[in-house]
């Protein structure tokens, strides 16, 4: 096989161990002579993969009792939508610190016509291209909850922050979960694609308190209620099999790692590897200048203004060194390399021995 250094932002690089076993899991799941994909998900084996699954969830990042995960199809764009059917009743607010934020915030500025109910922005960094955090916001003490992305994809900043929140929090957390700690506790709900760190495409993970559930005096329809799913264990209807399959040995790789703490370290060293260089690089220049709003897994950088004809050569050459998915969002241009947990760290040197040589050769 082709030897590349994978920095797609999703789909993503995925553990070869869980690729691997997905391979055989394909060919004969659990000794039943059967596929993954052609077994009955009512059947005792597939149910012994949701149990793990999920009891993965929780012992990983260590969920509290009264929390339910879930295992949805969609993605995260139908979560925007979901997000304000479950729990908006008056007003939902919402930070916007990127496209997907917009995009969740366009949803519940819908339904909130069609409600009677009220959506607010309490701050939003679109009049700098997303390339910054938002500060000293406040979250409207009458609001039903509030939303938040903590990672941006496209521009390159996060949300590393639980923060105290004086209504209830939801987070889409589609390009950082499991990439750090994080205290499930002051959510009320945490969702997301799983194509970056916990698995493929096609299926989205949900953790939900119960107890927050059942609360807006408004229809929900079957399939878009949460409570749908908490009581039919993710299985109302036919879950994402092979999506779930490889989300399942995606954990167990990370738990044998160590876990998240073990995994936030090592994110941080491959993290400020490239950043120092990027900053270094008199060819380059980072696109989100204060590094506390950094992102640990998109980094998002451009030509210097005296090598701008170079954009075009440098990815030509990347791409001679066997770097893929290192071409900017199309909405920003420039350079994003993503590295998500199975990012090796040789990617990462490599990357950055792309970067060096380029420079010394046109400088």
């Amino acid at each position: 096989m082709k030897t590349v250094h994978n920095f797609n932002a999703g789909p993503c690089v995925l553990p070869k161990e869980a690729i691997n076993a997905a391979i055989e899991a394909l060919k004969d799941f659990s000794g039943t002579g059967m596929s993954v994909i052609e077994v009955s998900h009512r059947s005792k084996e597939w149910q012994a993969v949701m149990d793990e699954t999920e009891a993965l969830w929780k012992e990983i990042l260590n969920i509290p009792d009264g929390y339910k995960v879930l295992f949805l199809g969609g993605g995260a764009s139908t979560e925007f939508l979901m997000v304000p059917m479950n729990f908006m009743e008056k007003k939902a607010a919402y930070l916007k610190t990127g496209v997907w934020a917009k995009k969740a915030f366009k949803e519940a500025e819908g339904l909130a016509k069609v409600f009677g109910a009220e959506a607010v922005c309490v701050a939003s960094s679109e009049d700098k291209t997303f390339n910054y955090i938002p500060k000293g916001w406040t979250v409207p003490a009458d609001a039903d909850y509030f939303h938040i992305t903590t990672n941006n994809t496209i521009y390159g900043t996060e949300i590393r922050e639980d923060f105290d929140c004086n209504v209830p929090l939801i987070a889409d957390m589609s390009s950082d979960i499991m990439s750090r700690p994080v205290d499930v506790s002051k959510y009320t709900m945490i969702y997301g694609g799983a194509q970056k760190n916990v698995g493929p495409a096609g299926v989205t993970f949900a953790i939900v308190k119960e107890s927050a559930l059942g609360k807006v005096s408004h229809y929900i329809p079957t399939m878009l209620n949460y409570q749908t799913h908490v009581d039919g264990s993710s299985m109302f209807n036919t879950p994402p099999v092979f999506p779930i399959m490889v989300m399942n040995y995606t954990l167990k790789w990370l738990k044998k790692l160590g876990g998240l703490k073990v995994m936030e370290q090592m994110n941080i060293e491959k993290s400020n590897m490239l950043y120092d260089e990027i900053d270094r690089n008199c060819m380059f220049v980072g696109t989100v200048a204060n590094k506390e709003d950094r992102s640990r897994m998109n980094h998002c950088w451009v030509m210097a203004d005296k090598y701008k004809d170079k954009e075009a050569d440098f990815l030509e050459f990347a791409k001679s060194k066997g770097m893929v998915g290192i071409k900017g969002h199309r909405s920003v241009g420039g350079f994003r390399a993503s590295l998500y947990n199975a990012c090796p760290k040789e990617s990462v040197e490599a990357l950055i021995a792309c970067m060096q040589e380029f420079e010394k050769n046109n400088k």
